[in-house]
C-alpha cells in the first residue's frame, strides 16, 4: 500500500494547495464530507451512469425491435423469392397464352378459306384439313401446359399473399417496438440526465490532482478508480489484505490518500462501527 496523508505538503493527493490552479475546488465538498468521501460518491455515480448506459443498450424494446426487424428481413427476402418464381410462371403463361392466340387466329383463317374455298384442287383442300387438324392438337397442348403453370401459380399466389400480410403485421408491430423504445430511452436519458450533472457537480469539489489520478484509473481499471475497504477486502478487486495492513490503515490520518497494491485503485477506508454503550443496569426495586 503506498499512502499521503491529506495534510502532506501541497503537491500531495487530496489536498489543495494555497496557490492552487483556477479549476482547483473553493472548498471541501459539500455537507461536511471529506475529499475521500466525495470522491466515494463519485464513484458510485460512475458506476449508476454505466448501469444505465447498459440498461439502454440492452433495452427489451431494443432486443425486441431488432428481432422484429430481422423477421421484416427475412419475410421480405421470401417474398422476393416468390414474386421471382412467380414472375417466371407468368412469363411462361403469357408465352403459352400468345402462342394460343397465334393458333386460333391461324386455325380460324384456314377454316375460313375452307368454306370459302370453290373451285379449290381436292389436295388443296386436304392439306387445309390437315393443318387444321394439327393446329387444334397444338392448341390442345398448350393449353394443357397452361393449364400445369396455372396450378403452379395457385400456391405462390397463396404464399405471396400470406407474406404480404405478415409484413404489415411485422412493421406494424415494429412501429409499436419504436415508440416503446424512444419512451424508454427518453426516461433514461432524463436520468442519465440528472447524474451527469450532480457528478460534474461533486467532481468539480475535489482537487484537481486526486481527480486526474482517479480519472485516469477509472479509464485503465475498467471503469472503477476508488473502492472501499470493506472489512478486509478492496471492492474494486475482491482480494483480503492482511489484518495488520487493514489495521494500520485505519488508523492513518483522515484524508490520507492509500492505493491498493493488489489492483492499483484508490482503497478509502469504510468509517469505524460507532460503539454502542451498554445500557446501564437498572436500579434495584
Amino acid at each position: 500500500m503506498t499512502d499521503a496523508p491529506e495534510d502532506a505538503p501541497e503537491d500531495a493527493p487530496g489536498v489543495v494547495p494555497e496557490d492552487a490552479p483556477e479549476d482547483a475546488p473553493s472548498g471541501p465538498p459539500p455537507g461536511g464530507r471529506s475529499f475521500l468521501d466525495a470522491l466515494l460518491e463519485v464513484q458510485d455515480m460512475d458506476t449508476g451512469i454505466a448501469q444505465l448506459e447498459h440498461r439502454r443498450a440492452a433495452l427489451p424494446e431494443r432486443q425486441e425491435l431488432s428481432r422484429l426487424t430481422d423477421a421484416l428481413k427475412e419475410a421480405g427476402r421470401r417474398y422476393a423469392e416468390v414474386q421471382g418464381a412467380r414472375g417466371e410462371l407468368a412469363g411462361r403463361q403469357q408465352e403459352l397464352e400468345n402462342e394460343i392466340a397465334a393458333t386460333s387466329t391461324r386455325r380460324e383463317a384456314l377454316e375460313q378459306r375452307m368454306y370459302a374455298a370453290r373451285g379449290t384442287p381436292a389436295r388443296d383442300l386436304q392439306a387445309m384439313d390437315d393443318e387444321i387438324r394439327h393446329l387444334r392438337a397444338r392448341r390442345d397442348e398448350l393449353e394443357d401446359a397452361e393449364l400445369e403453370v396455372m396450378v403452379e401459380l395457385e400456391p405462390l399466389d397463396s404464399t405471396s399473399a400470406s407474406l404480404e400480410a405478415e409484413g404489415r403485421a411485422l412493421r406494424a408491430a415494429a412501429e409499436q417496438q419504436r415508440d416503446a423504445l424512444a419512451a424508454a430511452e427518453t426516461d433514461i436519458d432524463a436520468q442519465l440526465g440528472t447524474l451527469v450533472a450532480a457528478r460534474a457537480a461533486l467532481a468539480g469539489t475535489l482537487p484537481g490532482d486526486l481527480r486526474d489520478r482517479y480519472e485516469s484509473l477509472r479509464t485503465r481499471l475498467g471503469g472503477t478508480g476508488a473502492a472501499r475497504l470493506a472489512g478486509n477486502r478492496c471492492s474494486g478487486c475482491h482480494l483480503e489484505l492482511p489484518s495488520m495492513e487493514v489495521d494500520r490503515i485505519r488508523h492513518l490520518p483522515v484524508g490520507t490518500v492509500v492505493t491498493c497494491e493488489q489492483c492499483g485503485r484508490i482503497l478509502v477506508p469504510a468509517p469505524a462501527p460507532v460503539p454502542v454503550p451498554a445500557p446501564a443496569p437498572a436500579p434495584p426495586g
